[in-house]
């Protein structure tokens, strides 16, 4: 005991100093002095990250997606403003963007089962193939740079839109009478969560496609798919996290690619939000809603293209 408080005894300011400086370099919490922050944009990007999060929340409830067709976009603009670099812009924007979904997909699963919507056999199906292909989206990730990120977030976003615009892979009537089961069910939900984790999505669009089509009300495949946000949400989150571990260069705020000030500020507004949109999607007739949703995806899938090309 006494050899080792006199070799703490020994250890100079000067020391402390490095090591604190050593550790700053070496985390993956990135830190910067207060003195050092430029409030003005400070409050602009909390601003920016609290529209995001209000209009994720009601999309959120409305169509049983995760919101991450809204806030990926918004962290690209908004990242991109405060000089983050072009090689982990994406990679920052899709896994802070998981994270929120964690946030928004429990609360719009929590709204919907208040009204009894929710089918958890279906989740319980699901979930471990969901989060087997969570890991391999990750994986894929981080062999992928930031500009095939946004290639591949734009095309599957302006599908998306095509889609709301025009649902011509939605079934007029149910060609099934059940859920998927086995290898199909296995392969379906494998797919829908590689795909989701490389864009940043709760996987909501894919997954209301497949329960309507095996003859679900459209309520209760909004419900449940919510669900699924939450399964893809928390290993693509600690995936990224883990993915951009020690990564130079990441703002203020973040744990690898995860930055936490824009998952707490979106995920305040969300909770507020997102039981709006659960109580909106079962007394509205979604037809227009969906249509307009549809037009914003496919902008955002041009202006995320044409971003790719130009930085």
């Amino acid at each position: 005991m006494q050899g080792a408080a006199e070799r703490f005894a020994n250890i100079r300011p000067k020391n402390v100093h490095r090591s604190f400086r050593q550790f700053q370099s070496n985390t993956s919490i990135q830190f910067m002095a207060f003195s050092n922050l430029d409030w003005a944009h400070v409050g602009q990007l909390i601003a920016v990250l609290l529209a995001a999060g209000l209009v994720a929340g009601f999309v959120a409830g409305l169509f049983g997606i995760g919101g991450g067709f809204v806030i990926v976009p918004a962290l690209l603009v908004t990242f991109s403003i405060f000089d983050v670099e072009s090689e982990i812009v994406a990679h920052l924007a899709i896994g802070t963007s998981l994270a929120t979904i964690m946030f928004t997909s429990a609360r719009s699963v929590h709204a919907h089962n208040k009204r009894g919507a929710v089918d958890w056999q279906v989740i319980r199906d699901w979930s471990p193939w969901l989060i087997v292909g969570a890991v391999f989206g990750i994986l894929i990730a981080h062999y992928l740079d930031g500009r095939s990120l946004k290639w591949i977030f734009s095309i599957g976003v302006g599908l998306m839109g095509i889609h709301f615009i025009a649902p011509v892979l939605q079934p007029k009537k149910a060609i099934a009478t059940e859920m998927p089961k086995g290898p199909v069910l296995a392969g379906i939900a494998t797919f829908l969560g590689g795909f989701s984790a490389l864009l940043g999505i709760g996987g909501g669009t894919i997954a209301v496609l497949v329960m309507t089509a095996c003859g679900r009300s459209i309520h209760q495949a909004v419900a449940t798919a919510a669900g699924f946000g939450f399964l893809i949400a928390v290993p693509g989150t600690i995936g990224f996290a883990m993915l951009g571990y020690g990564q130079p260069g990441l703002p203020f705020g973040s744990i690898g690619y995860v930055n936490v000030i824009a998952v707490l500020a979106i995920a305040a507004m969300t909770y507020i939000t997102a039981p709006l949109g659960a109580r909106a999607a079962h007394s509205l007739n979604g037809i227009a809603l969906k249509r307009v949703f549809g037009i914003y995806l496919v902008v955002t899938s041009a202006i995320v293209l044409f971003n790719s090309f130009t930085t």
